[in-house]
């Protein structure tokens, strides 16, 4: 998404610099994912499936066990601080894994690679530096990012490891990350105050509201599943295409290059249909059923060549549609005032969906071949598929934000539900939240209500200055 052009220079530039630090991050973990399995199974302890997946999966867990706290230390000591702190945390994982002649080496590297968990940090400090209007499209641009970088590593991972290696590959990522922190203390600017953003990080006292949402609920499975799938795909994928076509795994790029390019160009199209439709119930359950049939088809044509290019592209194609709408769902669903809550959640899902993945993908290659690990991929979508089924149509609509002034600080209790009352009187606001410490107001609109954008903002203005 651009970047718009009312945007100030200090806010394109945080906006720009951090995206690119959370994708260097991103990109460092993507790269080995198409080489990996190859690389460590010719390590000298020979190392089993299981085994490997561990090592592709390990950073899951510490980054689902580090993410929010990071992000709730961010509030107490800083946002540079605790992004030093991670990215050297993450370098160091790096190194680790760069310098480890065995399997087990390398799953304590990618573990310390994880607890580098700034992603929470990155989005806080983002926050702080972006104003209320601007920050949704601030934070589009880092979830395009990280597409962009997933796309890049399935090229430049086999071409790398060409060049330089996985070990190389490591050895990179750790040299990017000791840049990226040179671009947090020297390019990105310096907030003048941080404080919690509501839509932007979690909050322990909102965990609980958001956890009783069964609809949420229903989004955190799939976003779990969806990327324990992708992780156990890489265990087993890259040995199906040298066994069915002989290519070197430093060509596997020539599979994924097409593969990747023709589901963005059917994505693309599905997300605009469904936003500007307000059909994302259907367009998401058409995706999911993709996704459904090429884990069948994985395991039906694993070892057949054609086969396994047709289950990739389908692969790919519900992949990124699934990818780039949930998020979009979630804000939709979640309570105005928790939406950071609940992408703490999503986001810890689906670290956790990617450490499952790496284990019992390994664990069932190892044990049962390869193609049981397309059927246990297969019965979690099915079962995302009956839960998608079943949820609730997600409401069109579009959230602003407006900034109010110092005043807020000193509303009262009956002031705000006052307020509250006033903003849903409204035509097309369906629901309102009003959050005198952060200074700001969070309306969620009927998209399809037409309404001048003008006059929405001085309504919205002439009530609060009314408090």
């Amino acid at each position: 998404m651009s970047i718009d052009e009312n945007m100030t220079a200090d806010e394109k530039r945080a906006t720009l610099s951090l995206a690119s630090i959370y994708g260097l991050r991103m990109l460092g973990m993507f790269l080995i994912l198409p080489i990996f399995a190859i690389y460590a199974s010719s390590l000298p302890d020979k190392p089993s499936s299981l085994m490997i997946g561990l090592a592709l999966g390990a950073y899951g867990l510490t980054q689902a066990l580090f993410q929010l706290p990071f992000g709730m230390a961010s509030d107490k000591y800083g946002r540079k601080p605790m992004i030093y702190l991670g990215l050297s945390v993450f370098a160091v994982g790096s190194m680790v894994a760069a310098l480890a002649m065995n399997i087990e080496g390398i799953i304590i590297g990618r573990a310390i690679q994880g607890a580098g968990a700034v992603s929470a940090v990155v989005t806080a400090l983002l926050a702080d530096l972006t104003r209320d209007e601007h920050r949704t499209k601030a934070m589009a641009t880092i979830g395009a990012t990280i597409g962009v970088a997933f796309a890049l590593s399935l090229v430049g991972g086999p071409l790398l490891n060409q060049w330089i290696g996985v070990p190389g590959i490591f050895f990179m990522t750790a040299l990017l990350t000791l840049a990226a922190i040179a671009v947090v203390k020297f390019v990105v600017p310096n907030p003048s105050h941080s404080f919690y953003h509501s839509d932007a990080s979690a909050a322990p006292s909102k965990l609980k509201e958001v956890l009783r949402n069964k609809q949420l609920l229903r989004l955190n499975y799939g976003i779990f599943a969806l990327h324990a799938a992708q992780m156990a795909m890489f265990v087993v994928v890259p040995f199906a295409i040298i066994e069915t076509s002989g290519l070197h795994e430093n060509q596997h790029w020539f599979i994924y290059l097409p593969v990747v390019l023709a589901s963005f160009a059917l994505m693309v199209p599905a997300i605009i249909y469904a936003e500007k439709q307000a059909k994302i119930k259907q367009i998401f359950i058409v995706a999911v059923t993709i996704m459904l049939v090429a884990q069948l088809m994985f395991a039906a044509t694993i070892h057949h060549f054609w086969g396994i290019v047709t289950s990739l592209t389908l692969y790919f194609v519900a992949f990124n549609v699934l990818e780039a709408s949930l998020p979009s769902i979630i804000s939709k669903i979640a309570p105005a005032a928790a939406k950071g809550t609940a992408m703490g959640v999503y986001n810890t899902s689906q670290s956790l969906g990617i450490f499952v993945g790496g284990v019992l993908g390994g664990y069932l290659a190892h044990a049962y071949g390869f193609a049981s690990v397309f059927i246990f991929c297969g019965t979690m979508m099915l079962l995302w598929l009956l839960l998608a089924i079943s949820m609730q149509k997600p409401p069109a609509i579009k959230t602003k934000m407006y900034t109010m002034s110092d005043a807020a600080d000193k509303m009262t209790s009956a002031n705000i539900n006052t307020l509250i009352i006033d903003l849903k009187r409204i035509n097309g606001v369906i629901e309102a939240a009003v959050l005198p410490q952060e200074h700001t107001v969070i309306l969620k609109i009927d998209r399809m209500h037409t309404h001048d954008e003008a006059q929405l903002q001085m309504q919205v203005q002439t009530l609060i200055h009314q408090m």
